[in-house]
């Protein structure tokens, strides 16, 4: 709709939508025709349904309604120095594991590239708004984003070369689909790559993450060890620790020589609750001795911060509907007690 146009108005509207993160009525610098033009060619895919703040306003919630009024979350977070944007890549999630809350939920549908840039120019915005910047997006939210691997791999691109973000600032999370960590590896974006493990033992992963039965840790590894000597970059492995589940002694030894060999960083985030899974995530005072037994056994590892825990916008909370929609599960998942 543009063509005829010159080029300073292009760069204009360029510079509104996609670098300013504005609606089109906003860019007061076009004329009244154009703007209303623009809104009616270009209207945004998102709309506000919802916004909680927790942290002191460090770590804000957006409930996203889409176009077909889906809705889908993604969580803005403040730190010293740094401002992240955690962003869906799917409305729901078919992964199942039955920890987190997305995955209760059950998968809707994919997300398109237009969906998944535009909470990155918006949490842009609004970190322009309070003086901060914009510095690292992370495909941790909603949905398993190699599950949607072009739609991803797209608005990847968009943000790295139109956008202006750097590739080494993207990270790219996945509960382990292995063709599509092999597909990264082809790419020449060098994203971060996160996988969920959550257990390091293919029959704890099984009841933890139902895809390892599809794609089990030795075809898992073997990807990630593809795709570190593609790439280069530091591999991370999320584990949220479960009471009396995968934070025992074994697990350490498991994690700590699986991390020692991939020369992975581990991040421990204590299991948040949902509604939906009985089990409660493990002590401080026992996921510091976790922590403190990895890094005996020669593994880096970090215990995340939990941030927005109070308003459900921490990891495995992301549910994108009420609560009281999420039916609780009636078994819980005990580890396995042979070889102990």
């Amino acid at each position: 709709m543009l063509v005829g146009h010159p080029r300073y108005r292009v760069d204009q509207v360029w510079e509104g939508l996609y670098v300013q993160g504005k609606d089109p009525a906003e860019l007061t610098n076009l004329p009244k025709v154009l703007r209303g033009q623009l809104d009616e060619v270009a209207p945004a895919a998102l709309r506000v349904a919802a916004q909680q703040h927790a942290d002191r306003g460090d770590t804000i919630k957006t409930l996203w309604e889409l176009h077909d009024g889906r809705l889908i979350e993604s969580v803005l977070m403040h730190y010293p120095g740094r401002t992240t944007v955690c962003v869906s890549t799917q409305a729901g999630c078919a992964m199942a594991c039955g920890f987190c809350a997305t995955g209760q939920a059950g998968f809707e549908r994919h997300l398109s590239v237009g969906e998944i840039v535009e909470q990155v120019v918006r949490a842009r915005r609004s970190a322009a708004d309070s003086e901060r910047r914009l510095s690292n997006v992370v495909f941790m939210g909603m949905g398993e984003p190699l599950a949607n691997y072009d739609r991803l791999w797209g608005a990847i691109r968009r943000l790295h070369v139109d956008l202006g973000l750097s590739a080494r600032h993207l990270t790219v999370s996945t509960v382990g689909i292995v063709p599509g960590i092999r597909r990264m590896a082809t790419e020449p974006e060098p994203v971060n790559l996160a996988v969920s493990l959550h257990a390091a033992d293919d029959e704890l992963r099984d009841a933890l993450v139902p895809v390892n039965r599809r794609y089990p840790l030795r075809e898992l590894t073997a990807a990630c060890e593809d795709y570190l000597a593609a790439k280069g970059r530091r591999l991370s492995f999320e584990w949220a620790l479960i009471d009396g589940v995968n934070d025992r002694t074994i697990d350490a030894e498991r994690l700590a020589a699986l991390a020692r060999r991939l020369r992975a960083h581990v991040n421990l985030i204590p299991l948040n609750a949902t509604p939906g899974y009985p089990t409660t995530g493990t002590p401080p005072e026992r996921v510091a001795a976790f922590r403190d037994r990895l890094e005996d056994l020669g593994a880096n590892a970090t215990v995340r911060r939990n941030r927005g825990n109070d308003i459900d916008a921490a990891c495995g909370q992301l549910a994108a509907r009420p609560r009281t929609d999420l039916q609780p599960q009636v078994t819980e998942v005990q580890p396995p007690t042979r070889r102990l």
